[in-house]
């Protein structure tokens, strides 16, 4: 099946505008000191109803009709853009903490998603729900989302923050992404048992839930995806991170002979229509695939480059700027709900942050720095918004406040540590700054700053004092 040339030409000017405007709105984002995927997300916004939809209706239907064939194209390149996003997020994941800052990880991830989950759980209980809740009706797997919105970290915006700093080889740095991982790891378990539930039951007869007629709202439905999504997780610990290394050396691997970049995709691919049949969502199935290619060496790791450089030039920017797209703030955001939504998750996030860390033995300047890094939902959060909106669990109101929560807590986290650093009145800390830029510098030499001003230390250095 081929498009006209009429469709042809409407795909490929919907995808020059959302390259140009995701790329365009990301370059001044990053010279407003804002995380990249602000900007991508805002390029989409002014295509979307937001702006063009309300200034040229016309001219957006031209572009983005929902009932064309190019719609169909569209979706296919945002759901690649969001298996290369989580495959590359995996990919990236390292053991961000040293043993002696395992302690402090484990407290201040324990503490600091228990907390906020709960409260985000006697929210939504006090909330009303039909304010909130998609097509799919299911109440538990609102609250999931809900409470999940509320505890979870970005682990891709607040190293970025701390890489443009020159603070992400210190003990901090450390510590904050240790913690982000383990709550994204959890947020990614969680969402993927979320979306089980509210999988039709009749529908996908190829995967293994179908074929057993598992009814997903079912006790039993619910143990099976729990059981799947965490067993799946648990394949890069049994399989070992260099599974993808022994995979591509064997001699009869002849895609991986031929080109270790089309073994990837393969990988990569085929891992995550694996995660589809045991009824496992497909973004997590490319997380985990990305978990197993994280220690690649020689061309491998020259090819898994190359898929990366060229997922963030094309296909996440695309993804990005289609989460814009659909973004309704006209008709479909609430700033009411927003202003007291975003006020909540904050102080939940922030609080319980805090106190984890003064549990760990933290200092209160410390503590107060960790919490607001850890504030930061970015990429994560856009993720949980959606696919939660793809799965029809959160109507476009919740989907909006959650895209904004996203963008504004990023934004914040970023704007508070450089607030930190520009503090001129602690000069007594300066052998703590040196060790912490010094590691900085080795760590990313193009980003690290050629003067130090001595109250870096204030954000560089965890302290274990009051």
């Amino acid at each position: 099946m081929s498009l006209s040339n009429a469709e042809t030409t409407r795909l490929l000017l919907a995808l020059v505008v959302l390259l140009i405007a995701a790329h365009g709105m990301g370059q001044l984002a990053c010279r407003l000191g804002w995380p990249r995927v602000a900007g991508e997300i805002g390029g989409g916004l002014l295509l979307g109803p937001s702006l063009l939809g309300w200034a040229s209706p016309s001219l957006h239907t031209a572009l983005f009709r929902q009932d064309s064939p190019t719609a169909g194209v569209l979706g296919g390149v945002y759901q690649l853009g969001l298996f290369l996003l989580m495959f590359c997020s995996g990919a990236s994941l390292r053991s961000a903490g040293r043993r002696a800052d395992l302690k402090a990880v484990a407290i201040i991830a324990t503490i600091g998603n228990v907390v906020p989950f709960g409260l985000g759980l006697l929210f939504i209980r006090a909330y009303p729900a039909d304010r909130l809740i998609g097509d799919a009706h299911n109440n538990a797997a609102l609250v999931l989302v809900f409470a999940t919105a509320i505890a979870v970290t970005s682990i891709p915006v607040i190293s970025k923050i701390m890489t443009d700093l020159g603070i992400l080889g210190t003990r901090f740095a450390r510590i904050v992404l240790g913690v982000a991982i383990v709550e994204d790891v959890v947020l990614y378990v969680i969402l993927s048992v979320t979306l089980g539930m509210v999988r039709p039951s009749h529908s996908e007869a190829f995967s293994l839930p179908g074929m057993i007629q598992l009814a997903p709202s079912s006790l039993t439905g619910d143990l099976y995806y729990i059981a799947a999504s965490t067993a799946f997780f648990v394949l890069p610990l049994v399989l070992g991170r260099d599974f993808l290394n022994r995979l591509a050396a064997r001699r009869l691997n002849i895609v991986s002979r031929s080109n270790p970049l089309a073994f990837q995709l393969v990988f990569v691919l085929g891992f995550t229509a694996l995660a589809l049949f045991l009824g496992v969502a497909a973004y997590f199935g490319a997380f985990v695939a990305g978990i197993m290619a994280g220690r690649l060496d020689g061309e491998h790791a020259r090819a898994y480059e190359t898929i990366r450089s060229f997922s963030f030039a094309v296909f996440i920017p695309l993804y990005f700027a289609v989460v814009g797209l659909r973004l309704d703030l006209v008709r479909q955001f609430d700033v009411l709900f927003f202003l007291a939504f975003l006020a909540f998750a904050c102080a939940a996030k922030a609080l319980s942050a805090y106190a984890g860390a003064r549990v760990a033995g933290q200092g209160r300047r410390g503590s107060l720095n960790l919490a607001a890094a850890l504030n930061a939902r970015g990429g994560p959060a856009i993720v949980l918004a959606s696919v939660a909106l793809d799965a029809r669990i959160i109507n476009e109101k919740f989907y909006s406040a959650l895209i904004m929560l996203a963008l504004v807590t990023s934004m914040a986290a970023g704007a508070w540590l450089r607030a930190v650093l520009r503090q001129d009145d602690d000069p007594t800390r300066a052998d703590d700054l040196l060790r912490g830029r010094v590691a900085a510098v080795s760590a990313t030499p193009a980003v690290a700053a050629p003067t130090m001003s001595p109250t870096l230390a204030r954000v560089a250095a965890v302290e274990t004092s009051p």
